[in-house]
């Protein structure tokens, strides 16, 4: 990725400036200690529920990268240092299972106990596909790694972190397919699906098929729960990576590295000459589910401008708490990664951005 002046990107200078600057200001409240943010109830859990599985990493300073036709118009703060990145991972692991898809491994229509038994045996789960999985509408019941599902029922994203809400309560399952829910145990069970799928840990697929190919820095590092998310397969030990860093794990990443994996998706999966990840997987990416057209397989729409109300319906996002997003917009030619923004801020952050488009 090159640099450019904000007027070779086609950004007024000033008002580009002018968002930068809110970005700055307008910092997360989250505490910079995230295993102190978590232990001290972001997801209002009350131990055992809410115990720490994996590891943390205390948050960095506000930063980010805004990127038009490739190159950049602006950065600021540590872009270059690795970071938590919460549930901007599950948009990664989208990517994983798009490598599933081109390689013939997964049917999305096919129920996930055809090749899985062990994760899909109990009546509840033997009808979930792989699509229901990408569209959190899989309502898998059960417990992965010491975590049930129902901590994650009734959760409410519109509910300000940290205060009270349903969240964990009991909420009778539909069908698989018949409700969505963010729930980030039926996350986990995704990934350590996938990595049932690939018979090798997620970070070595990745690392190899995408991060390498794109130049990432190789700084990232994938997480899952240490001992308590690592089995054997094929007589080799894996870790199972988490969906996020609900109870510590997921992906630590530069900016520089979101910015990379965002003109990725922007350019439908092709990086230079190569086709990495398919367009029909990007395409069915940024689908929307028939249950919330807010969302595809683990990215965020716009389509109804409830995302980002500043931002065109042509925008979609991975988003993860702190607030960590990526922003692409493929008719703009635009990438901008911005990390640790307060979340109300975030959509006065793409107001500036469009504002300053000339």
């Amino acid at each position: 990725m090159q640099a450019s002046t904000p007027a070779e990107a086609g950004f007024d200078p000033e008002r580009l400036s002018e968002a930068v600057a809110f970005a700055t200001v307008n910092e997360s409240t989250m505490d910079r200690d995230i295993a102190e943010a978590l232990d001290g109830g972001h997801f209002s859990e009350p131990l055992p529920d809410g115990e720490i599985l994996g590891p943390t990493r205390p948050r960095g300073d506000p930063n980010g990268m805004i990127l038009r036709g490739g190159k950049i118009a602006a950065q600021w703060g540590p872009v270059d240092a690795p970071d938590m990145t919460f549930s901007v991972t599950k948009s990664y692991l989208a990517i994983c299972a798009g490598l599933a898809f081109d390689d013939g491994l997964i049917d999305l229509d096919t129920p996930c106990q055809a090749t899985i038994p062990n994760l899909f045996d109990a009546p509840q789960n033997r009808a979930i596909t792989w699509r229901h999985l990408l569209h959190q509408t899989s309502e898998w019941e059960g417990t992965l790694w010491t975590k049930a599902d129902r901590i994650d029922r009734n959760r409410s994203l519109s509910t300000a972190p940290g205060t009270a809400s349903q969240k964990g309560t009991h909420r009778d399952l539909a069908e698989p397919g018949g409700f969505w829910e963010y729930n980030d145990i039926r996350v986990n069970v995704l990934s350590y699906a996938l990595m049932q799928t690939f018979r090798r840990p997620l970070p070595e697929i990745l690392k190899e098929r995408v991060m390498d190919p794109i130049g990432a820095s190789g700084q990232w590092e994938w997480h899952g729960y240490g001992t308590h998310s690592t089995v054997e397969i094929d007589g080799r030990a894996m870790e199972s990576v988490s969906g996020g860093a609900h109870w510590g794990g997921g992906l630590m990443v530069p900016t520089t590295d979101h910015a990379r994996v965002g003109l990725l998706m922007a350019h439908n999966g092709r990086w230079g000459a190569r086709q990495i990840l398919s367009q029909d997987w990007v395409e069915q990416c940024l689908t929307p589910c028939p249950l919330n057209a807010g969302y595809g397989f683990m990215w965020w729409l716009n389509q109804n401008g409830e995302t980002a109300p500043s931002a065109p319906s042509t925008s979609y996002f991975a988003i993860g708490v702190g607030r960590n997003a990526i922003w692409v917009d493929p008719d703009l030619d635009l990438v901008a990664v911005v990390r640790w923004i307060d979340r109300d801020s975030f959509d006065g952050f793409v107001s500036r951005v469009m504002a300053a488009i000339s």
